[in-house]
């Protein structure tokens, strides 16, 4: 299970790197490992502005549909719309190819509260 040292991590399974003042945002390669075949993805438009925790799309699999929760508040810049077309790419490519959307942080603070690599490891060990 790869859990690059480099980002933050939610305990919804969301990844962030920052960039700026720019959150990129994508899901683990746990949460793409639980889910199994990803099918299905739901972007928001870009421009739609995100609080904290809630729900900017869906992730949807052979074996269940996931929300997508914001770790960050703040305005959606950017989505990697033609991962919709190709959602294999997120089972292949996690942290890379497969990001969901570039946000602008609003309230940097907020980045404080996600965790670093060690802390994800143990979240997902239990």
């Amino acid at each position: 299970m790869s859990i690059p040292e480099n980002l933050k991590y939610t305990n919804s399974h969301e990844w962030l790197k920052i960039e700026g003042d720019v959150a990129i945002i994508g899901i683990t390669d746990h949460a793409q490992a639980e889910l199994g075949d990803i099918v299905y993805l739901e972007l928001p438009e870009a421009g739609r502005v995100l609080q904290k925790e809630e729900v900017f799309g869906t992730v949807e699999s052979v074996k269940a549909v996931s929300e997508l929760y914001s770790p960050v508040s703040g305005e959606v810049i950017e989505t990697n719309a033609p991962l919709c077309d190709a959602t294999e790419t997120i089972n292949k490519d996690p942290y890379n190819t497969a990001w969901l959307v570039k946000v602008r942080v609003f309230n940097p603070a907020e980045l404080d509260g996600l965790l670093d690599s060690n802390a994800y490891a143990k979240l997902i060990e239990e």
